[in-house]
């Protein structure tokens, strides 16, 4: 059985940073593409950075340069570094796994003025 588990939200203030971790059980984040998620309020989740098998890591525009997906295969922990937080960017932020297509249970970012 796959669990993602996602911890170090919170409320921030603009310009902050926080780094989400996501524990997983049941999956090698070595082995199997990785993504964190994020879900606005009243808006679609979408995918915002992903990190593959070999390492390659994607980011959707609005956070290049400014988030940072990475992990650690000694933890089997997957880490969403995020600076220079937004009004935006705040919402329900989930681990995602390609394996068996499992999602955490989400985490609640605020980002305040």
């Amino acid at each position: 059985q796959v669990q993602l588990v996602e911890s170090g939200g919170g409320l921030v203030p603009v310009g902050g940073s926080l780094r989400l971790s996501c524990d997983a059980s049941g999956v090698s984040v070595s082995l199997s593409p990785m993504a964190w998620a994020h879900q606005a309020p009243g808006k679609q989740r979408e995918i915002i950075a992903t990190i593959t098998s070999g390492g390659d890591t994607s980011y959707t525009d609005f956070v290049k340069g400014r988030f940072t997906i990475s992990r650690d295969n000694a933890k089997n922990t997957v880490y969403l570094q995020m600076n220079d937080l937004k009004i935006e960017d705040t919402g329900v932020y989930y681990c995602h796994t390609g394996y068996r297509e499992s999602w955490g249970q989400g985490i609640q970012v605020t980002v305040s003025s």
